[in-house]
Parts: structure tokens; C-alpha cells; sequence
């Protein structure tokens, strides 16, 4: 996409103008994000996903019947939603995108953001008055409102260690304050988009209020140092060791000296100080499947020569619902494909076209490499048949 193009969906911005002002900056109202938007699916429809095994889903009741902002997680039974309140209540249901195709090709109009910073569209209904009350949520994402009406009210940014309501199992605000002029209702097609930690609070307003929040990743600094240090040490040989050889005489044996601290200290930092190893880490826990059971390998190895036949014959590939590519560029004709967690070298083409978006098909088989890296990739459960996808 080229970023000096006005996009709708941006509320007549360039994407470099939104990167630039908004991104990670401040809020940003676009109505008329998308024209004439029709919700995917209704709400009959994401109870239905909500009352499936495997699939997250929260309830939250403002007055539930073991007190107030009462949290229930699915799979719900339609007896759960037929004892409910006419009003005061919300469904969420996340990753709506892995199980409603229509819902995932929303993801196609983000392409201004790397596709590896998306999360998930988690979608939620509520009828009258239902919210999940005032909060902040510690990553990038816009608000798009499906069907019927929201108001949204925004209290500016919020320091981390702002109070929140004790014995809750959700983070609601303990003092919230609309800002001057944040306050709107959304219709379908309107958006809204927020940064992180930027206080808010939506609150139906018909019956038929259906919400899409499409999410970013955003690893905390102590999730991204363990995952990392996890990472380089499982690599590491027993003898690499904290080392003096030369030290002088210490003057007290029991004082842990600032000569003692500097040869840690650079045993740490030389470590961990490793660009390759950085990025080899980096694309595989931006991979990562949200829900690692959601891929499933296949039992038996996939014949490279039946593959190859199949794809020949019309047959095609297609990327797994849940599934999460990025590649990274080694040298001028070498690529790391990263896949669902895993990283695989291969031709610097064959990488991009597979964490595209290009079809999967015979078409592939002209570049270097391409049938054993498909076959490997339908083994991991990253890749399936469109007429398996389909069944």
C-alpha cells in the first residue's frame, strides 16, 4: 500500500500521517470508516460461537447475581442467555476472525500496519446499558461498530498504577472522567481508534449493539526479557561461566566488588548482545498462534511428490484460520520464513509469498525449494487444503 494515499478508513489520512500524528499517540474518531458496513454476523450467531468448546468467551453482568461486575467464561448453554436481564450485560467472544472467514478478511484493510502486530477481532454484543465499565487496555486497537449504537466516553491516559476497583475479575478504572469533547456515539461503519492506555468507557445503546475490536500485539518488557533470555540460554554451553582470571587481591573477601559487577555485567551483555539470535527469537514469539491447539499437524508426512501432483492438477493451499507468518531477509536471496512459532530458511521470494497473501498454488512450484517447504508447513498444521478448509 503506499502510504501517501488518503484512506477512508483512516478518516481521509495517509497512512504515514496516521503513523506520524495518531499511532500510539492519541485517539482518533473516523466516521464513515467503512461505507455501508454490514456486521458480519448477528448476535443469535456469536452466542452460537460462544456456546462452542475451545472457543474464549467472557459474560459480564453489571448486576450479576453474585454481585456486581460478575465475569462468567464460556462454553455458555442457551440457558445461561435465556436467564438474562433485558439490559446491563455484554458477551465477548475473541478471535471471531479463526472461525468467520468474512470476519478474518476485515484484517485485509490493516495493511497499512505490519501484519505481524495484529492479534485477533474479538466481537461483542450487549443490549441496553451493557459495558464492561471504565478501563485501559495495555495495546493499540480500533473500535469498529458493527450493528446498532455505542457511546464511548474517553478519560485521557492513565498512569499504570491508577487504582482499580478491588475483588474484580476485570481492571474497571476507580475514578473515571470524561474529557471535554471525548464523548460520542458510534453508529455501524464508525470507528474508533485508541492507543494504549488511554481510559475509556463504552456503553450500548440499543439491542442490537455489536462491537469489533480489532487488536495489536504488544509483548511487556518482563514477557519479552524471559521469553528472550529463555531463548538464548537454551542455546548456551554448560562451560560458558562468570569468569576472573587477572583479578587482584580483594581487599575484603565478603565485598562483592565493582569489578566483580562488570565482568556479570559483560558476561550478561555479550550474552545476550546477538542481533541474529535477536531477530531468530523475535519472529518466532511474534508468530506464536493465539491458540496453539487450534493447529493440527497432520498424522502422517505429507508426500512431496503427491503435493506437488495435487497442486498441478488445480488443487490449493491455503493458510490455517489462526495461523501467523513474517519473514525476515537474511541476505539478497535468503529469507528466515517465520510460521506459527517456527522459522524456516529458505529463497527470499518463496518467503514473502507465503506470509502474503498471493494464493497458494501450482504457481508456487516455479521457485526454489517450494514443495518440500509447503509439505512441511501442511505437516505443522500452518497450511491446509481449501477443500479440507471447506468440509
Amino acid at each position: 500500500m503506499a502510504s501517501d494515499t488518503p484512506l477512508q478508513l483512516l478518516g481521509g489520512l495517509t497512512a504515514a500521517e496516521f503513523l506520524r500524528d495518531f499511532w500510539q499517540r492519541k485517539p482518533l474518531l473516523i466516521r464513515g470508516a467503512f461505507t455501508g458496513f454490514a456486521c458480519p454476523l448477528d448476535p443469535d450467531e456469536l452466542a452460537g460461537l460462544a456456546c462452542e468448546e475451545g472457543i474464549e468467551a467472557r459474560l459480564v453482568e453489571e448486576h450479576g447475581a453474585d454481585g456486581p461486575w460478575q465475569v462468567s467464561h464460556g462454553p455458555f448453554s442457551e440457558a445461561t442467555f435465556a436467564r438474562l436481564p433485558e439490559r446491563d450485560w455484554t458477551l465477548l467472544v475473541q478471535a471471531v476472525d479463526h472461525y468467520v472467514p468474512e470476519v478474518a478478511d476485515l484484517l485485509e484493510h490493516f495493511d497499512f500496519l505490519p501484519r505481524w502486530r495484529l492479534d485477533d477481532i474479538m466481537i461483542s454484543y450487549a443490549p441496553p446499558g451493557g459495558s464492561v465499565g471504565p478501563h485501559v487496555d495495555q495495546y493499540d486497537v480500533f473500535l469498529l461498530q458493527g450493528s446498532g449504537t455505542r457511546r464511548w466516553q474517553l478519560g485521557g491516559q492513565v498512569a499504570d498504577d491508577a487504582p482499580i476497583l478491588d475483588g474484580l475479575d476485570l481492571r474497571i478504572l476507580e475514578r473515571f472522567e470524561v474529557v471535554d469533547g471525548d464523548d460520542w456515539v458510534l453508529e455501524p461503519g464508525d470507528m474508533l481508534y485508541l492507543p494504549p492506555a488511554w481510559a475509556h468507557h463504552g456503553i450500548s445503546q440499543s439491542d442490537d449493539c455489536m462491537t469489533l475490536s480489532v487488536g495489536f500485539r504488544a509483548p511487556s518488557a518482563d514477557e519479552a526479557v524471559t521469553s528472550y533470555a529463555d531463548y538464548v540460554g537454551e542455546g548456551l554451553p554448560a562451560s560458558r561461566r562468570y569468569a576472573d582470571a587477572g583479578m587482584a587481591p580483594p581487599e575484603d573477601p565478603a565485598e562483592l566488588d565493582d569489578a566483580a559487577l562488570a565482568r556479570m555485567r559483560t558476561l550478561i551483555l555479550e550474552t545476550l548482545d546477538d542481533p541474529a539470535r535477536l531477530a531468530e527469537w523475535f519472529g518466532r514469539v511474534m508468530t506464536q498462534p493465539k491458540y496453539v491447539d487450534q493447529l493440527v499437524p497432520a498424522e502422517t508426512p505429507t508426500d512431496v511428490d503427491a503435493l506437488v501432483t495435487a497442486l498441478q492438477e488445480g488443487e490449493e493451499l491455503v493458510r490455517s484460520p489462526g495461523s501467523r507468518f513474517a519473514w525476515r531477509a537474511l541476505d539478497d536471496g535468503r529469507a528466515t520464513l517465520f510460521a506459527d512459532g517456527d522459522g524456516q530458511i529458505c529463497d527470499l521470494p518463496l518467503a514473502r509469498a507465503l506470509a502474503s497473501d498471493l494464493p497458494l498454488d501450482a504457481g508456487l512450484l516455479q521457485l526454489p525449494g517450494a514443495a518440500e517447504l509447503l509439505a512441511a508447513l501442511l505437516d505443522a498444521g500452518s497450511l491446509t487444503w481449501v477443500d479440507e478448509l471447506e468440509e
